[in-house]
């Protein structure tokens, strides 16, 4: 022990006694050390910490499959619903949800809570029990029950001012009141990422009508299964229920069955691979730092031959040379973990600040043990490595020739070329980076080149929604949303407004079947089916959505004019090809909401509108009048005459609190922001590659620029004599860059082959982009090449200027 604390104390000093090799050392790694300990943060809050409920591998989410079309959805029916948990054997609880909005009224602006409605046994199934009262109970799950809800933690903080007396308080929420029965404990959330604060029971919030309708999809399940059971099992179970029930009721569940994943594969699948990209690449980046450290240490060591040389010949063993060497590598690494750290703590805050709001658990994400632990092992491991090749190498040096006036050792030309390797590796390594960077960043702007399908730029948004007893009747909410539009209308700058209910890209849809007059009756689960929107007149005009035939509704469209309808191209070409649909008669049955079957005639045909996202096809969509089926929510869209929308969000906000002051306005927004926000995973994910993958090229730079100027200082009697022998400066340079560029060019061809090889693994996170884009690989190698040839050019031309006379004289 008292050797090893010699090690230390003599390795500090001479760190000390060289602050620029200390300095750029240090930097180097904490570089590489933080940004992996950030990234590793992220991961470990997202995929590999346990979910925050009791026994978490137990939960399962019950999906649902179309058989059909191959595809997966997760929303279900209430009968369905009953039917899984009444005939289960694996599960010791089924619950369901879905995700809803309540709007508090207590004595300030309406406020709108972010929550769910779910069946009694939600927390039962969670395993998590309220911090002050209780959760509802199945009394309380019944329909026409009087309304309780349980709060999270924040909103009562927030809006009561953490009052226990808040349980059993009576709060208005909007058109109803509700009986305060339990707060949840501090960072409860549910569902994960909704940032959920309100949670009530299903049976009251949810019209009978849909609770009966089979047809009506609107939930999501979660399940908890019994001790000992295995998902295989569970799975299976539930795929039986479903061909049962598919058998059973084949008008509405035809060609579906039921899924089963883990609750967590559940929550962080669209992300994992992503995230580990995104890890790979700071391990990448981390290598080259250390390979920059590692070459730091062999010019360091050529340096110190005749000091290692000297304490071999007073009797210092190979190993204790080693030992010695090692010990200055781990305290290099011991400062630049420590200093990672401390960029971490600060880069986590970056990284959580530019997460998109939808990816889940970012609150979580921190150093915790775990994450401190990786940062140790992270800096122990880089220690060993960049300090292991270069302590080998100075040990090796050959006695006699080292302490000889003069000598250079004969073990230079060894280490050249283990600096050469090292720096094939750094090019290689910022190669398959910068290629992956550069892959994301064509797909991204393959994808903002994608047409919307409406004009963007220009458009303000607000939600609007009736609530309170002014509204009792349909055509009260139509006469409000009337009013609403012709205040916005008459706003100074408002080109045109409108209102839609979903709005594009705002995550929700309206999904029906329907049957098209004059043709015979579709078998049980043929029935074709489109996105459902309810539109009002102008809103096309405000959107710059085209009408391509016929025509938009207008203010003749009434409940008590002949009931129309719109639809989009992708619905006229795949149940109407070759066809005019205008004219045509479809039958609709609004699922779940007790209206029987209603005949429209499509009137017009408008363009399509990518309503999930840029990256989704287009799918068949139909419109009606909100004069012939009015809504309680709507979003206003209002377009700018100048293109400023932002500077219209508080005229426009005003102009409906003026009709009633009661109703609640939020989610005052641009489209564009929508659409910003549709792509902010993959603006995300682009950029923090790209900064990683324009590290790696620094540090390789550097590198190369650094092998080259410790080539030439070493070369410089060799540059004496070629020059005293008639070579020309541009032969000086030629023979400098010839040398760095063939490092480069190595480099680049094994780049090339790895990122062939490792690019396939992110093939899923591109959009019109193919792994292999032939561009992508030639503009950064091109590139690579490039800033290789500047990083061998400047020593080059310095070595070019070298005085023939102090050449001759260099040792």
């Amino acid at each position: 022990m008292g050797t090893f604390l010699s090690d230390i104390r003599y390795g500090a000093r001479t760190l000390w006694k060289a602050p620029g090799f200390t300095t750029v050392a240090v930097v180097a790694l904490a570089l590489g050390i933080g940004a992996n300990s950030a990234i590793f943060s992220v991961v470990n809050a997202i995929i590999l910490r346990p979910l925050p409920y009791p026994e978490p591998e137990r939960l399962v989410a019950v999906s649902g499959r179309d058989t059909r079309e191959g595809t997966d959805y997760w929303q279900h029916s209430y009968p369905n619903f009953v039917d899984l948990r009444e005939q289960r054997e694996v599960f010791e609880h089924v619950t369901a949800y879905s995700r809803a909005s309540f709007f508090l009224i207590e004595g300030e602006d309406p406020e709108r809570i972010v929550g769910a409605v779910s069946t009694h046994d939600l927390f039962g199934v969670l395993g998590v029990r309220p911090a002050l009262g209780r959760a509802f109970t199945a009394d309380e799950d019944r329909p026409g029950a009087p309304r309780v809800i349980v709060l999270g933690h924040r909103l009562w903080q927030r809006r009561f001012g953490g009052d226990p007396a808040a349980v059993g308080r009576e709060i208005r929420l909007g058109s109803y009141t509700a009986t305060v029965v339990g707060v949840m404990p501090p960072g409860f959330e549910f569902p994960l990422g909704s940032r959920a604060e309100a949670w009530m029971p299903l049976g009251p919030a949810i019209p009978a009508a849909t609770l009966a309708a089979r047809d009506s999809v609107y939930l999501d399940l979660v399940g908890r299964l019994r001790e000992g059971v295995s998902v295989e099992r569970a799975r299976a179970e539930v795929q039986t229920i479903g061909a049962r029930l598919a058998a059973q009721y084949p008008d509405s569940n035809a060609n579906q069955s039921f899924g089963l994943t883990p609750m967590h594969e559940n929550l962080v699948g669209n992300l994992r691979r992503a995230l580990f990209v995104l890890l790979g690449a700071v391990a990448f980046v981390l290598l080259i730092a250390c390979a920059n450290v590692a070459n730091l240490l062999l010019v360091r060591a050529a340096g110190r031959q005749k000091e290692l040389a000297v304490r071999t010949a007073l009797g210092a063993g190979r190993w204790r040379i080693m030992r010695q060497l090692l010990t200055e590598s781990l305290l290099l690494a011991v400062l630049g973990g420590g200093l990672g750290l401390l960029l971490a703590m600060w880069g986590t805050d970056l990284l959580v600040s530019l997460a998109p709001a939808d990816i889940p658990r970012t609150a979580e994400v921190g150093l915790d043990a775990r994450v401190l632990l990786f940062t140790l092992g992270v800096t122990a491991l880089t220690g060993v490595v960049f300090g292991l090749a270069p302590a080998w190498q100075a040990s090796k040096a050959d006695l006699n020739e080292t302490l000889k006036e003069g000598g250079r050792g004969s073990t230079e030309g060894t280490k050249g070329r283990l600096r050469g390797a090292l720096v094939v590796a750094e090019v290689a390594v910022s190669l398959v980076l910068l290629v992956c960077a550069g892959l994301l960043g064509q797909s991204f702007l393959k994808l903002l080149s994608v047409e919307p399908g409406f004009e963007a730029r220009g458009v303000l948004t607000a939600d609007v929604v009736t609530l309170g007893k002014s509204f009792p009747e349909r055509s009260q909410q139509a006469a409000f949303f009337s009013e609403v539009l012709a205040r916005v209308a008459a706003v100074p700058g408002v080109e045109a407004v409108g209102a839609v209910n979903p709005l594009p890209l705002g995550g929700n849809f309206n999904t029906y079947s329907f049957r098209i007059e004059g043709r015979p009756a579709p078998a049980p689960g043929e029935a074709p089916v489109s996105d459902f929107r309810t539109a009002a007149p102008g809103y096309f005009r405000a959107m710059g959505i085209p009408v391509l035939r016929g025509r938009a509704f207008d203010e003749r469209d009434t409940e008590k004019s002949p009931p129309v309808m719109l639809v989009n191209e992708a619905l006229a070409r795949k149940y109407f090809p070759g066809e005019d649909p205008l004219g045509k008669r479809i039958t609709t049955g609004d699922s779940g909401s007790g209206n029987p079957p209603l005949t429209r005639e499509v009137v017009g045909v408008v363009g399509d509108v990518r309503h999930a996202g840029l990256e989704e096809e287009t799918t068949p969509e139909s419109y009606v009048s909100y004069l012939q089926r009015p809504v309680s929510v709507m979003t206003v869209v209002a377009r700018a005459a100048g293109g400023d929308a932002e500077a219209l969000a508080a005229s426009v906000r005003g102009a409906i609190r003026e009709v009633n002051r009661e109703q609640p306005v939020y989610n005052v927004r641009t489209m564009e922001q929508l659409l910003a926000e549709s792509v902010a995973r993959r603006r995300f994910n682009m950029t923090l590659l790209a900064v990683f993958a324009g590290l790696a090229l620094a540090l390789a730079a550097v590198g190369l620029y650094g092998v080259m100027s410790y080539t030439v200082t070493q070369r410089t009697h060799e540059i004496g004599i070629r020059v005293a022998l008639g070579a020309q400066a541009a032969d000086v340079v030629r023979l400098v860059v010839g040398q760095g560029m063939a490092l480069a060019l190595a480099g680049v061809a094994v780049g090339l082959f790895g990122a062939f090889a490792l690019t396939r693994l992110m093939a899923s996170l591109l959009y019109g982009v193919s792994a292999t884009d032939a561009t992508v690989y030639a503009a950064v190698a091109l590139l690579l090449s490039s800033v290789a040839f500047l990083a061998s050019y400047l020593p080059a031309r310095r070595a070019a200027r070298v005085d023939p006379m102090v050449a001759l004289r260099h040792e």
